[in-house]
């Protein structure tokens, strides 16, 4: 698992840096400045959560016990990637409102993630 979230936080890393760079050339012509930064807003949460997942990835690499604490943690803020941020990319193009009703879940797991982190710090038994 832990090559898999290192896998996936590079790829979403690269995501996040198109994304971004779309935002600032191609996107920003063609949508309200509000929906701009509804996507950017997104753009910056992803980097910020691929990079922590980046690291869980990591320190699974290194544990020896705890590892589902961090398995857990990862996973959530996968999800949290997903709802939170592929909430408001979809939001900031369509402005279909009810797409916000899902941003607070993604940020509910995002939260959950970085508790279990948190946690895990506390009860994981790293390699020296």
């Amino acid at each position: 698992m832990s090559r898999v979230f290192v896998a996936i936080a590079a790829i979403l890393a690269a995501l996040d840096v198109a994304g971004g760079a779309f935002a600032s050339h191609a996107l920003r012509s063609q949508v309200s400045d509000r929906a701009l930064e509804i996507f950017e807003t997104g753009v910056r949460y992803q980097m910020y959560h691929a990079l922590a997942l980046l690291l869980i990835g990591i320190l699974l690499g290194r544990a020896q016990s705890g590892q589902v604490l961090l398995i857990v943690a990862g996973s959530l803020l996968l999800g949290g990637i997903v709802l939170f941020s592929g909430s408001l990319y979809l939001l900031s193009f369509s402005n279909i409102l009810w797409l916000g009703i899902i941003t607070p879940i993604g940020g509910l797991a995002f939260l959950a993630g970085w508790i279990c982190l948190a946690i895990a710090a506390f009860t994981t038994k790293f390699q020296t």
